[in-house]
């Protein structure tokens, strides 16, 4: 699986640098921790600057709010998401293929940027971004869905079975990656990824 399904553009290029020690990228990363801590609602600008150590008027040099850090956070997840989507391997070939492609890319994503896809799993639509970046995340899984569908109909995959059920099965088992996995332990990602495709593809092969 090419890494650059994992590694789109990050949003913060070019960014601002504040206060010596953080730029923006160090914030965010640090605020993103704190946000799957405490929940982003419950995270004052208090608590970020306790845990940066530095004031709360420090933290505005880096971002103009709150606000704006769960903006980038979830676009580093989404974005990284998204681009699974554009590889050459997940838009030609046969279908079954292409679902491959990305469901190996999706967990290369949750890995590189496990805190981030985290936060966005555990969004609950208060807010008219969350609401957006919830739709962005659906959007994804019917995309999906269409390619479970696509492989159904070229005889690849079973068609006993939903495509919707299917896309929700898979993904209840990758999204669970979050609450148990260990960067850097004895679990690749690679590995990781094998045995998610194991899992899936025993059970949907005809």
């Amino acid at each position: 699986m090419p890494t650059t399904a994992a590694t789109s553009t990050s949003p913060t290029n070019g960014t601002r640098r504040g206060r010596p020690g953080y730029d923006q990228q160090s914030v965010l990363r640090i605020a993103v921790e704190v946000f799957n801590k405490h929940g982003y609602e419950a995270t004052s600008m208090g608590i970020l600057a306790e845990n940066l150590g530095i004031s709360k008027s420090a933290i505005y040099h880096h971002v103009p709010s709150k606000e704006d850090l769960l903006r980038l956070a979830l676009e580093e997840a989404l974005g990284g998401l998204e681009g699974v989507l554009t590889l050459d391997a997940a838009t030609s070939g046969a279908a079954d293929a292409r679902l491959e492609c990305v469901l190996r890319g999706t967990v290369a994503v949750l890995v590189e940027r496990l805190p981030f896809v985290t936060l966005l799993l555990r969004l609950r639509g208060n807010t008219e971004m969350e609401r957006e970046a919830l739709a962005r995340r659906r959007a994804f899984d019917r995309t999906l869905t269409e390619l479970v569908a696509a492989a159904q109909q070229d005889g690849s995959l079973r068609i006993d079975m939903a495509p919707g059920i299917i896309t929700r099965l898979i993904f209840g088992t990758i999204n669970s990656i979050v609450e148990w996995y260990k960067p850097g332990g004895p679990l690749s990602a690679e590995k990781l990824a094998d045995d998610v495709i194991t899992l899936a593809f025993q059970g949907l092969h005809k």
